[in-house]
């Protein structure tokens, strides 16, 4: 069941809806704060500017988690045909 949330990052109220659960939605609202306050550590006060560098953070730790997986699958997959040629041979 879809739900509104309600929220404030960067001085602007927020609304979003989502079929997720309250704890998953509150994750990444705190996520993306989170990402926001990092940014804005370096100092720019610029809401854009920041807005624009947490999201390119963001990519980049998704990108970086999705490369790290297809790799993982690949080996996974490697190691999963090894065994079936294995088992096969025993025959």
């Amino acid at each position: 069941m879809n739900k509104r949330f309600e929220f404030n990052i960067l001085g602007q109220q927020l609304s979003v809806v989502s079929d997720s659960g309250d704890e998953h939605v509150a994750n990444v609202i705190r996520y993306v704060s989170s990402k926001v306050s990092e940014v804005q550590k370096f100092g720019s006060s610029n809401t854009l500017t920041v807005a624009i560098l947490a999201a390119l953070n963001i990519a980049d730790e998704y990108l970086q988690i999705a490369e790290k997986n297809e790799h993982l699958y690949d080996n996974l997959e490697s190691k999963a045909e090894q065994l079936i040629r294995s088992i096969n041979e025993t025959r």
